[in-house]
């Protein structure tokens, strides 16, 4: 008659040995090159502490004078700017360049809420006299430093024109825009391709027409504790796993060849413990 397996168990093998013997010791050793080795691979990999982590914010911007923003998204954010401004001129008088400062409210609120007040400096200049200029560019946040990753932040919450100063080297554009950009974030206006357009009526106004986008920005902030933890703790594990199983062969191979001397001791389904003693 066929006999077929239709129950199994498996039997447990321990090895038994003193505190101060060598398989002790081998084993304090075993354990240390287990564990300690892949924090010291992935410490030594570079970014095992973050540092520095980045994110995705449109912020909230909004231009400090009365002009027409749009929401095209309808998520309560504006997402666009459009400015025009007509400067009356006598006939006898023409435009070379332009120099313009549009200041705005800048905030962001997902991690750290950053409040300040930036600007957008747009300067044009041409060989030709001009009846309108028109640009069409992004306010795009720069960085020197990461924002914390959370708190207040107001620091740059102050007017970038002093306009209640009574002294003319506050208004001055040289030392207005120097002094923005010890900042350590601004705004500026990037406008690949400003467009300088000529033949202006005698009497006519020059126009100065602006589209500006206030685009989702790659927010860099310093990451709080246990963002680093998990950081650090994935690299670990991930190294460790492979420690774990190269280091669990060794170990089964030195016990079950008895490299070392230990007493095997095999626990059965019944419960007995029968020992093993090396001749």
């Amino acid at each position: 008659m066929a006999l077929y397996e239709l129950f199994s168990q498996p039997v447990e093998r321990g090895y038994r040995a003193g505190l101060c013997s060598k398989a002790a010791l081998f084993l304090l050793l075993a354990t240390a090159l287990t564990y300690i080795p892949p924090l010291l691979v992935a410490f030594r990999s570079h970014g095992f502490w973050l540092k520095r982590s980045s994110y995705e914010e449109q912020p909230t911007v909004r231009f400090q004078h009365q002009t027409r923003e749009e929401d095209r998204n309808q998520d309560g954010k504006m997402d666009t700017l459009h400015f025009k401004l007509e400067l009356p001129l006598q006939s006898t008088e023409h435009v070379l360049g332009v120099q313009l400062i549009l200041t705005f409210s800048y905030q962001l609120h997902r991690m750290s809420t950053f409040v300040m007040q930036s600007m957008a400096f747009l300067q044009s200049s041409f060989a030709i006299p001009g009846s309108q200029l028109y640009v069409n560019g992004d306010l795009r946040l720069q960085q020197k430093q990461p924002l914390s990753y959370d708190g207040l932040d107001v620091r740059y919450n102050v007017s970038v024109i002093n306009g209640t100063s009574p002294f003319a080297y506050d208004y001055d554009l040289t030392h207005i825009v120097a002094a923005y950009q010890e900042r350590n974030i601004t705004t500026i206006l990037t406008v690949p391709n400003p467009i300088w357009l000529v033949g202006r009526a005698a009497e006519a106004p020059f126009v100065i027409n602006a589209v500006i986008r206030y685009p989702v920005e790659v927010i860099s902030y310093l990451p709080g504790f246990w963002e680093i933890i998990k950081f650090a703790w994935i690299q670990y594990v991930s190294i460790l796993l492979i420690f774990l199983w190269v280091f669990e062969r060794i170990k089964r191979f030195v016990f079950q060849n008895q490299v070392v001397t230990t007493i095997p001791v095999t626990a059965m389904p019944q419960g007995e413990l029968y020992k093993q003693h090396l001749s």
